[in-house]
């Protein structure tokens, strides 16, 4: 009880300064405001010191261990006391002191570490977690700026990046450990990819990137792009989603009301349950679409329900996902996402209705009703009649000619009225929303310029954080650093008692 009691002598002494200036007259002409940050300063001290004071003890209380072998077999017959490290914690820099245990030519090993579950770098993963946080949210500057304010740690730009880059390091094995949540066989299993471009520094851009954007540097202009011409400095992310909903069946007047028929509320479409968001910039397309299948699969391994596959109709898209399909001997139902065919309507609109005319938002209505009840191609002969009757000059119908096209050249992928009958969602809102929130929103950032590691990890991370799965996954991932950086090291994966 003597040595417990003198331990924490160091941090009493602290607080008791700290409880005796408050009572003083000084303090007492504070506003609140004063008082707060001066507790901040000064209780971030006290509590680093009751940290410290307990390492300390830790260290007085720590007895040899009659025996420490390591993974390979070999012992540490020789010990060395008062080996000290720095951990540099969200409360401040303390120092850990233990006994290592020792051998020619080989590591030394420390038990105490493993008690701690230390890091092998010098920031805890206390530190390590908060980097993780706030670089989802904003540019690494940022929160540096920000885990500096609510530590005092001090800690750079650069290190907060790293920390980032290690906090994400066991997202991908986390979801492929994790056991998804049950569901009938009647609950829709929807799919959805989409891609999104990143601006990238020039070593990182992907190989056919960088050719096509060294090609064409001899003839650029100094100071400008030439009509039509890009950057090429982008790298494609593609991000992934997997749902669960269930089938909410609907007719056309439920997406777009019938002009002259009676008006009644709209049913709601299906509601997205259990979502699972993935991006990577590093990884292809491909790699991506096979993930996607992947937590697809755990949900439905025997493929009894009925998988839904959204997307917004790119050729390359499609190819992947039936081959992926195929590949599992899985069927799919694939749905163009109704926005974008929205988008092809109102393309013709404008070349058929001069701007502002209200006259195009009824005929688009009336093109998409026949689209949504299945009759693709009837939509695109009438969207023809009417430019043939308009009598529009061949440059003039680029809108009709590409709706027409798009009509024809995805009419499997634009059964909308068995996908209402049947209950399926068909727009790609979830994953649409996703590019916003996962790569707009933080790596299109202006004037941000990213390296492959930085910015797949900010990405995997606002994924995790946008699943709602990142305090389980930290609990997670602080087992897997203790399996990493102490278990494996000894023998037979155990750790001698401290």
């Amino acid at each position: 009880m003597a040595v417990t009691e003198a331990a924490f002598a160091a941090s009493r002494d602290l607080f008791e300064r700290v409880a005796g200036d408050l009572a003083g007259p000084d303090a007492a002409a504070l506003t609140h405001s004063a008082l707060e940050d001066l507790l901040a300063a000064r209780m971030r001290e006290v509590t680093r010191q009751l940290f410290q004071d307990h390492l300390d003890l830790r260290a007085v209380r720590e007895e040899r261990v009659g025996e420490v072998v390591d993974a390979a077999g070999v012992g540490r017959t020789r010990i060395e006391r008062g080996r000290a490290r720095i951990l540099a914690t969200v409360f401040g820099k303390v120092t850990a002191t233990r006994i290592a245990y020792r051998s020619r030519g080989a590591v030394d090993l420390h038990p105490a570490d493993a008690a701690l579950n230390m890091p092998t770098v010098m920031h805890s993963l206390g530190l390590s977690r908060l980097a993780a946080v706030e670089s989802a949210r904003g540019s690494f500057a940022e929160a540096c700026e920000r885990v500096n304010t609510l530590t005092g740690a001090g800690i750079g730009p650069r290190q907060v990046q790293e920390l980032a880059v290690a906090a994400a390091a066991d997202i991908d094995a986390y979801y492929r450990a994790l056991v998804p949540e049950p569901c009938t066989d009647a609950t829709l299993l929807v799919l959805s990819t989409d891609g999104k471009g990143v601006v990238i520094r020039p070593e990182a851009l992907r190989e056919a990137t960088a050719k096509a954007a060294a090609a064409k540097s001899g003839n650029k202009m100094a100071t400008r792009l030439a009509p039509g011409e890009k950057h090429g400095r982008r790298r494609m992310a593609t991000l992934g989603t997997v749902y669960d909903a269930e089938p909410a069946p609907r007719t056309v007047d439920d997406i777009i009301a019938d002009p002259v028929g009676s008006q009644r509320e709209r049913r709601p479409g299906p509601k997205a349950r259990s979502k699972w968001l993935c991006g990577s910039v590093n990884d292809t397309a491909e790699q991506v679409i096979a993930a996607v299948f992947d937590q697809a699969e755990a949900r439905d391994p025997d493929h009894r329900r009925t998988w839904v596959v959204l997307v917004d109709g790119a050729r390359h898209q499609l190819g992947l996902i039936h081959a992926e399909a195929a590949r599992r001997n899985v069927a799919v139902h694939t749905l163009i996402d109704i926005i974008h065919v929205l988008e092809y309507l109102w393309d013709a609109a404008h070349c058929l209705h001069p701007a502002g005319d209200r006259a195009a938002e009824a005929w688009v209505a009336a093109q998409a009703r026949t689209v949504l009840a299945g009759e693709s191609e009837q939509a695109a002969a009438s969207i023809t009649a009417a430019a043939d009757a308009a009598e529009l000059r061949p440059g003039s119908r680029k809108g009709i000619d590409d709706a027409v096209g798009y009509l024809r050249n995805k009419a499997a992928h634009l059964r909308y009225d068995t996908a209402l009958h049947e209950g399926f969602p068909i727009a790609t809102g979830i994953i649409e929303g996703a590019c916003r929130h996962l790569v707009k929103d933080r790596l299109d950032i202006t004037g941000a310029r990213w390296g492959l590691t930085g910015a797949e990890a900010v990405l995997k991370l606002r994924a995790l954080r946008s699943n709602g799965d990142f305090d389980a996954y930290w609990a997670w991932h602080e087992k897997q650093e203790f399996t990493r950086n102490h278990q494996a090291r000894y023998r037979d994966t155990l750790i001698p008692a401290a």
